[in-house]
């Protein structure tokens, strides 16, 4: 082995040990992991140190404490000894996909679409472990918090890859104990005399896309309660409170089942959005993000 190769592996040695350290929160803890003695250990953070020339790690007789620049650094090594495992795992198991698999879904699209699916997913790649998040909050993608999201509507310009895996249409729904009360409204500009139920979104603005005699145009509605999921707005529908837009995935049983009426369909524009899954592209993309792409845009075209 040369002097680059030893070197190398010299200092894929000493992010192994600092990760080590600051799991463990001690050298003699880390040293008994990794079968080395506590001087050992405490060498290998020392010349780290002194590469870099900055203080990792502050030490007291009782603690470790990361620094800032210790902060930084564990977050590096552990991306780096992650790539370096999946690297030589796919290349022993002959490419096949391996590993921790972050997914920020939306709650409702996420419980109603994605999770279903996962057990499909890992009984065709059992080496990957999937972590997935339920939020509607942004997940940043391109910052390393999650590897795939699944995105609905348009997307901001970013570095990302995107891909579509399916669309879903928007329909307006109350339940009939609500229009038995309040009336069913016959055209669009009825709904100002009705509670309409929105999204609390930044982007989602309190106006319902309608199409009268070919003229496409956006009415502004109103009403008493605002929520970040589709799934909780089609249940306070349900429960008789108001009139909601959303995804028709949400209600599909509820309309099916008659506890929801599809409401001005003559009007509706042709109410869309685009689901497309969003990752870190390249030449490097893990394997396993590949997949997973690949699985959702067969499963929800």
């Amino acid at each position: 082995m040369d002097a680059k190769m030893l070197a190398g592996a010299d200092r894929a040695r000493a992010l192994e040990v600092f990760a080590a350290v600051a799991a463990a929160g001690s050298f003699s803890a880390a040293g008994r992991s990794l079968d080395l003695t506590p001087s050992a250990v405490s060498r290998t953070i020392d010349r780290i140190e002194a590469r870099l020339g900055v203080r990792l790690l502050l030490r007291t007789t009782r603690t470790l404490t990361l620094t800032a620049e210790g902060q930084s650094y564990l977050g590096a090594a552990r991306r780096i000894l992650a790539d370096l495992d999946d690297a030589e795992q796919a290349i022993s198991d002959q490419g096949a996909p391996r590993g921790r698999l972050r997914v920020s879904a939306s709650l409702s699209h996420g419980r109603l679409c994605v999770v279903p699916l996962l057990g499909e997913f890992v009984r065709c790649h059992p080496h990957i472990l999937v972590d997935i998040n339920l939020t509607d909050a942004v997940v940043d993608i391109a910052a390393g918090q999650a590897d795939v999201g699944v995105r609905f509507g348009p997307l901001v310009d970013s570095p990302l890859t995107a891909r579509k895996i399916g669309v879903t249409r928007r329909v307006i729904v109350a339940a009939p104990e609500y229009l038995a009360r309040h009336g069913t409204p016959q055209v669009p500009e009825d709904l100002h005399e009705h509670n309409c139920l929105n999204f609390n979104f930044r982007r989602a603005e309190p106006i319902w896309p309608f199409r009268t005699d070919g003229r496409d145009y956006a009415l502004s509605v109103k009403g008493s309660i605002e929520a970040n999921n589709g799934e909780t707005l089609g249940q306070l529908a349900e429960a008789g409170v108001g009139v909601t837009r959303v995804g028709a995935f949400s209600v599909v049983d509820a309309i099916a089942q008659g506890r929801l009426v599809p409401l001005l369909e003559a009007f509706n524009p042709g109410d869309v959005e685009t689901i497309h899954a969003v990752f870190v592209g390249g030449a490097n993309t893990p394997a396993r993000v590949r997949a997973f792409v690949d699985f959702l845009a067969e499963r929800l075209a």
